[in-house]
């Protein structure tokens, strides 16, 4: 059973029988919380997809297409997002309106933009963030960080996917390719998928469990394929493959829930150029946690890890234990991460104003001294 990315019609959606709100993740703490709204007359729901100020809510009456104007917050993370659990408007009101969402127990949330301190949910409610990398292209090992930082804070459970594994019919090389996956995502399960050809597709079903898993990556990583054979039928559109490249198209522009063959449910997103950061800064420790081991044996409790003496992480990068790039990678995201924060924090923000001069005050001392001038002094008496 699958639902489609177009609203659904009368003739067409599912029985209520077919339809046990279950499947979808429904269970006894939800049922707990909607008593004030089924007293209230409204019906639970689960959305499918939203679209221009609408979503599809699939109820134990089938799908139904609400208005979600009653709940426009002014906060970009609090509108209605595909997996959110709502109440909604009973059968016989006409237009139905999307009454108030539920708690939300995850939420997958990026930065918009660099400049400017806005949030967008990508997703909620999810228990899985599937991470698609492609083969057909060179990995990018510190964008793969950066969604795991990101699947991390949200609270679901990172997975990596290396897609078109036909690309590399060397397995000594597909090995190496993991590996230096595995390496940059501790904690997290690494496989490798051909959807075209359904190799890895039961395993990544087996991982995904009865739950929410939502399905993220760059366009052409090959998600709506990786979509197609987890559903088990072709619900996604898909493009050719280019042949220059290996690459395919952008296919996907909404984000849709699908139902799975074994149980559970995914949601299929939009291809990303951007992953911004969002207050992600236990997702980065997470990702770096052989980083945050390694700075217990520093000198200094708050070690930034760049020039300090007694700095253990940059010990062991010396000594070979910690490769350069995941140093460099931290520091960026350590950054970035504070970047963000400080937009709309006023402590964080003194605090990063501070860190700069203090930066900026040694490096004027380090050119002095450079120069052979060294720290300024009064002459001595005559």
């Amino acid at each position: 059973m699958h639902f489609s990315s177009t609203p659904s019609s009368s003739d067409s959606s599912p029985s209520p029988s077919s339809l046990p709100l279950a499947a979808y993740g429904w269970d006894a703490d939800r049922e707990a919380e909607f008593v004030p709204y089924a007293q209230q007359g409204l019906l639970p729901g689960r959305v499918v997809r939203v679209d221009r100020g609408l979503c599809d809510v699939v109820t134990e009456a089938g799908i139904v297409r609400a208005d979600t104007e009653f709940v426009v917050p002014r906060d970009p993370l609090k509108v209605v997002c595909t997996g959110d659990w709502v109440a909604v408007d009973p059968e016989d009101a006409d237009p139905r309106y999307v009454r108030t969402l539920l708690t939300r127990r995850t939420a997958f949330v990026r930065s918009t933009s660099s400049k400017r301190s806005e949030g967008q949910i990508l997703a909620a409610n999810v228990d899985h963030a599937v991470v698609a990398m492609s083969l057909a292209v060179e990995l990018d090992l510190g964008r793969i960080e950066r969604f795991l930082a990101l699947a991390w804070e949200s609270g679901a459970q990172p997975v990596v996917v290396l897609t078109k594994a036909d690309l590399v019919p060397d397995p000594v090389a597909l090995s190496y390719l993991v590996d230096d996956v595995e390496a940059s995502a501790p904690g997290v399960p690494v496989l490798t998928v051909c959807a075209r050809d359904g190799d890895g597709v039961e395993e990544l079903a087996a991982l995904l469990g009865l739950g929410t898993s939502v399905l993220l990556g760059a366009s052409g990583a090959g998600k709506s394929t990786l979509a197609n054979a987890l559903v088990g039928e072709d619900v996604m559109g898909v493009q050719a493959t280019r042949d220059m490249d290996g690459k395919g198209r952008h296919t996907t522009t909404t984000r849709n829930l699908l139902t799975l063959p074994g149980g559970g449910v995914l949601i299929d997103t939009p291809g990303l150029r951007g992953v911004g950061l969002w207050d992600a800064g236990a997702g980065v420790g997470q990702v770096f946690a052989e980083i945050e081991e390694f700075a217990r044996g520093c000198r200094f409790h708050d070690c930034a890890h760049e020039s300090e003496p007694g700095c253990a992480v940059r010990a062991a990068v010396e000594d070979g234990d910690l490769p350069p790039r995941r140093l460099e990678s931290y520091h960026k995201l350590v950054r970035e991460n504070r970047w963000i924060v400080a937009k709309s924090d006023a402590r964080v923000r003194a605090d990063v104003r501070q860190d700069w001069q203090r930066k900026q005050a040694a490096g004027r001392a380090a050119g002095e001294a450079k120069r052979g001038r060294g720290p300024w002094r009064p002459a001595p008496p005559r």
